[in-house]
């Protein structure tokens, strides 16, 4: 894929477009207002369409935000950059809409694509690396279409949810009945289930089976504490473990596994795609000597229950009454 500068006829109709916004007149100036919002961003205020129709979203944990509010994806990214495939709770969806898979890797957007679709509206940012390469071509996309970036300090499906409803798309009404479902769910699951021994703690896995964690501020404990899984203070017993990037996971060092990973339960998940079991870790002494694995309360989870969206999210809540109830 060609990740390079924008070429001559890209620059030149990017000067055109300056120089008629330059000649506009207060009258044709005003009436663009009233077909215009503005976001606050952490990049400024951001003057973006009203009523968007060729939404481009560099983040698939973020499109289906878009998926669950009934607002068509124009394009977007695929799970991750070594997969042609988008994320299972909203592939149908984006077929549907002739979603367009934008080209990606990890150097980077193709920028010269995303100018030849002509999005009149890019959101950006949010959890991971598709939110850090976002933020660092910020400028480069700000010169294709308006662009929103989603803080990476918004952690909590809920809150990602909030700004992407509320602040870009002006659905506050269709957020609050998706969280309306949420809290109805989770007090059904609550109710459903036998919790296993609390606090949990989250053991998560790459590629390279480095053991790493996840805080319990970020957005899986906070969901599984809502029905009665409360989170283990790793962080706070662990004050000298510094978190990752966007602060949701940090890494365990394997002679550490045995200090960190005290608490009764445990889960296990991969990042990004499904590396390990319970099986697999109960074969390794290190595992197997945790009180969690001893007791039997480890746990397998998905990959995709970490950084979940709202769908994610309601499908996590079906594994939990599958798995406890």
């Amino acid at each position: 894929m060609r990740i390079r500068l924008r070429s001559t006829l890209f620059a030149s109709a990017i000067l055109a477009g300056s120089l008629l916004s330059a000649c506009s007149s207060p009258t044709e100036a005003g009436e663009d207002s009233a077909e215009t919002r503005v976001v606050a961003t952490e990049q400024g205020d951001v003057t973006i369409p009203a009523d968007p129709q060729k939404i481009v979203v560099l983040n698939s944990a973020l499109a289906g935000y878009l998926y669950a509010l009934d607002v068509p994806v124009y394009g977007t990214l695929p799970l991750n950059t070594r997969t042609e495939e988008f994320p299972e709770f909203w592939a149908d969806e984006a077929e549907a809409d002739d979603t367009w898979m934008v080209p990606w890797s990890d150097d980077g957007f193709d920028f010269e694509a995303l100018f030849e679709k002509d999005p009149d509206l890019i959101i950006g940012g949010g959890q991971g690396f598709p939110g850090k390469q976002a933020a660092d071509a910020y400028d480069q996309l700000t010169e294709i279409a308006p662009t929103v970036l989603v803080s990476s300090s918004l952690t909590t499906w809920q809150e990602e949810l909030d700004f992407i409803a509320d602040d870009i798309l002006d659905k506050s009404d269709e957020a609050q009945g998706l969280k309306d479902n949420y809290e109805a769910r989770t007090a059904e699951v609550r109710d459903a289930i036998t919790a296993p021994s609390t606090p949990v703690s989250y053991m998560l896995f790459g590629s390279d089976m480095s053991p790493w964690s996840i805080p319990e501020t970020a957005s899986l404990p906070s969901t599984l504490g809502d029905v009665g899984l409360e989170a283990a203070p790793v962080v706070a017993d662990n004050p000298d473990f510094e978190l990752f990037g966007s602060g949701d996971s940090f890494e365990v060092s394997t002679e550490n596994v045995g200090e960190v990973f005290t608490y009764p339960t445990v889960f296990v998940l991969g990042f990004q795609s499904d590396v390990t079991t319970v099986a697999e870790l109960s074969e390794n002494p290190v595992y197997a000597a945790l009180p969690a694995f001893e007791a039997g309360d480890a746990y397998d989870l998905p990959y995709w229950a970490h950084r979940a969206d709202y769908l994610a999210t309601m499908a996590l809540l079906d594994t939990i009454e599958t798995m406890f109830g």
